[in-house]
């Protein structure tokens, strides 16, 4: 894959964590130490990330001592992309030798207990996007033909997090992510739809990915930051803007966050 063996000639060490920032997110990048920032334009293959709030670079640096991988910005199905375009550049990692991959994003809340600017793990996804990654020939160099997908969001990890959001008394509520391809918002019929088969969040992005990863055999932690209220729940209009505002608001407790969880995401749990 040319966008791994360039990536390998840019970067010193390849770790084996990575992280995927949603929008209004990207400022955890603009954190590490050390760090060595590969426009995504420079990647051979790479999707460009078109979404406002989206720096569309790929970062490489220290977090409190740790080697991680930052992606500032991803491809959407709604930009145009393929599946597979979508998970392109988790596919690079996992070449690269990451083992666990964290994945975060902007979500409207369909859960009535959440509030804006929660943040939530995620536990389990619907795909409502119409498209799958896998769709093709398989590469069983990667992964097997028919994944079992029972637990795509890996159990120990959300241990992790939820002990560690306890010791930070940071709420961190579970839910299920509802992927629809987008760009429009949801309307607040669908929103009742979403609610009645079982979602608490929904979103465009993240399913895709988290397929390839959970495909590839890397552990996955998700967490959703509740931006908004979904369609109907409140009279407020939804907008991007409102997306950005809350993930600025919510910046330092969600770094609080991965501060304490990423250590051990290549080790024992803690407790």
């Amino acid at each position: 894959m040319n966008a791994a063996a360039y990536l390998r000639s840019r970067l010193t060490e390849t770790p084996s964590v990575a992280v995927i920032l949603g929008s209004g997110l990207g400022a955890f990048a603009e954190s590490l130490d050390n760090a060595v920032a590969v426009p995504y334009s420079t990647i051979p293959d790479w999707p460009q990330s078109t979404a406002i709030g989206h720096a569309g670079k790929l970062v490489a640096g220290r977090f409190h001592g740790q080697n991680l991988i930052v992606l500032s910005g991803r491809a959407h199905l709604y930009e145009g992309y393929t599946p597979q375009q979508a998970a392109f550049a988790v596919r690079v990692l996992g070449r690269l030798g990451v083992k666990s991959l964290v994945v975060t994003n902007a979500a409207g809340g369909i859960n009535l207990s959440y509030g804006q600017g929660s943040l939530v793990l995620i536990s389990d996804h619907i795909n409502l996007q119409g498209a799958n990654p896998l769709t093709g020939p398989n590469d069983d160099s990667l992964g097997p033909r028919f994944p079992d997908m029972s637990e795509a969001y890996d159990a120990a990890y959300r241990a992790i997090a939820k002990h560690a959001a306890a010791q930070l008394n940071i709420p961190l509520p579970e839910g299920v992510y509802a992927a629809l391809a987008g760009p429009s918002y949801e309307t607040p019929a669908e929103i009742r739809y979403l609610r009645a088969i079982g979602a608490d969040l929904v979103g465009m992005s993240t399913v895709p990915e988290v397929i390839a990863a959970h495909h590839m055999g890397l552990r996955v932690l998700a967490i959703s930051c509740v931006t908004n209220m979904a369609a109907g729940i409140s009279t407020q209009k939804l907008s991007h803007q409102e997306v950005m505002e809350t993930g600025l608001r919510v910046r330092d407790t969600f770094i609080e966050l991965l501060t304490a969880v990423l250590p051990h995401l290549q080790g024992d749990p803690i407790g």
